[in-house]
C-alpha cells in the first residue's frame, strides 16, 4: 500500500531591509550644508559676480569691435610682455625661493630672524613705493644700474625691468610655501639617505625634491598669478613704451581713463581666460606629477 505523503514546503519570507538614512554614519564635523552654502554664497559675492560683470560688459561689443579691442598690435605686444615676463619671473622665484627657504631652515647664522622678516617685505611694502625704489636703484645713475650699465645691461625702462619688478613681488610666495615643508621634513631624512650611500645630488633628487615638489608648483602658480595682475610696482620701472615695455594692466587702465569701458573689459576678459588656461595647465601638471611621485592615488 502506497502512502502518498504530501510534503508542504513553507516559504520562508526574506525581508531585505534598506539602510535607513537616519542610521547612516554621520560626519564627525557637523554643519556641512551650512558651511557649503556659506562658501558658495561668499565665493559668488566676492569672485563670481564681479568676474561675470566683466563678460556681460564685453558682450555689448559686436565681433568686429571685440577683435579690434583685443587683437590690435599694441595689445598683443602687451600680452606677450605680461605673460612672458610673469613666467620668467615665476621661474626665477622658484630657483631662488627654494634656495632661500633651504638657507632659512637648514642653517643657523647671525641675523637669521631679520633675513626671515625681509622675505615678507614685498608683502608689506606698497607697490608704488616698490616701483619707485626699483626704478631709482636700477636707473642708469642708480646703485645697481650704474654698475650694470658699465657692462652694457640696461634694466630700467626696458622689458628686463618688468621681469625684475615681477621677481621682487613674487619671491615670498615660493619661500613661504616651501619653507614649512622643509621644516617638517627634518635633517634626519637627509642623514639617513647619506648613511645609505647616497651622494648629495641623490639625496636632493630622490628624497628632498619629491617631498617639496607640490609646494614648489603651488608657489610657482601663486607667483605667476600675482605677477600677471601686477600694476603699481611695474609702471615706474617699465617706462610704459608702447610695443616695447607696456603691460596689459596699464592698457586696461588707459582704456578706463578714456571711458572705453567695453574695450577695457574685453581686454580684461581675454587676460582672464588666458590666465585661467595657464593656471589650469599648471594645476594639471601638479596633479600629474603628484600622481607620478605617489602623493595621490
Amino acid at each position: 500500500m502506497c502512502i502518498k505523503q504530501a510534503v508542504k514546503v513553507r516559504a520562508i519570507p526574506i525581508f531585505i531591509t534598506r539602510p535607513n538614512k537616519n542610521m547612516a554614519k554621520k560626519s564627525s564635523l557637523p554643519g556641512f550644508n551650512l558651511s557649503l552654502g556659506y562658501t558658495i554664497f561668499y565665493l559668488s559675492l566676492i569672485v563670481l559676480i564681479p568676474l561675470s560683470a566683466v563678460f556681460f560688459k564685453t558682450f555689448t561689443l559686436n565681433w568686429d569691435e571685440f577683435v579690434q579691442a583685443v587683437a590690435s598690435p599694441r595689445v598683443v605686444a602687451s600680452y606677450k610682455l605680461t605673460f612672458g615676463a610673469s613666467l620668467i619671473a615665476a621661474t626665477i622665484n622658484v630657483i631662488f625661493g627654494v634656495l632661500t627657504a633651504w638657507v632659512l631652515t637648514r642653517y643657523e647664522f647671525f641675523g637669521k630672524k631679520i633675513v626671515d622678516a625681509f622675505v615678507d617685505f614685498p608683502f608689506a611694502l606698497p607697490t608704488a613705493v616698490a616701483g619707485i625704489s626699483l626704478s631709482a636703484i636700477y636707473a642708469k645713475n642708480g646703485w645697481i644700474g650704474s654698475l650694470l650699465e658699465q657692462i652694457g645691461i640696461t634694466v630700467a625702462y626696458t622689458p628686463l625691468g618688468v621681469v625684475v619688478a615681477l621677481t621682487f613681488i613674487g619671491l615670498p610666495f615660493v619661500v613661504r610655501t616651501v619653507q614649512p615643508v622643509l621644516e617638517d621634513l627634518g635633517a634626519e631624512v637627509e642623514e639617513a639617505g647619506a648613511s645609505l650611500g647616497a651622494n648629495r645630488w641623490q639625496v636632493f633628487y630622490k628624497i628632498i625634491l619629491p617631498a617639496i615638489w607640490p609646494a614648489v608648483i603651488t608657489g610657482f602658480a601663486l607667483a605667476f598669478a600675482r605677477a600677471v595682475g601686477e600694476y603699481g610696482s611695474v609702471i615706474f620701472i617699465a617706462g610704459n613704451m608702447p610695443m616695447i615695455s607696456e603691460i596689459t594692466p596699464l592698457i586696461i587702465i588707459t582704456k578706463l581713463e578714456q571711458y572705453d569701458y567695453a574695450g577695457a573689459t574685453a581686454v580684461a576678459a581675454v587676460m582672464l581666460v588666458i590666465s585661467f588656461i595657464l593656471l589650469f595647465a599648471i594645476n594639471g601638471f601638479q596633479w600629474w606629477s603628484n600622481r607620478r611621485l605617489g602623493h595621490v592615488k
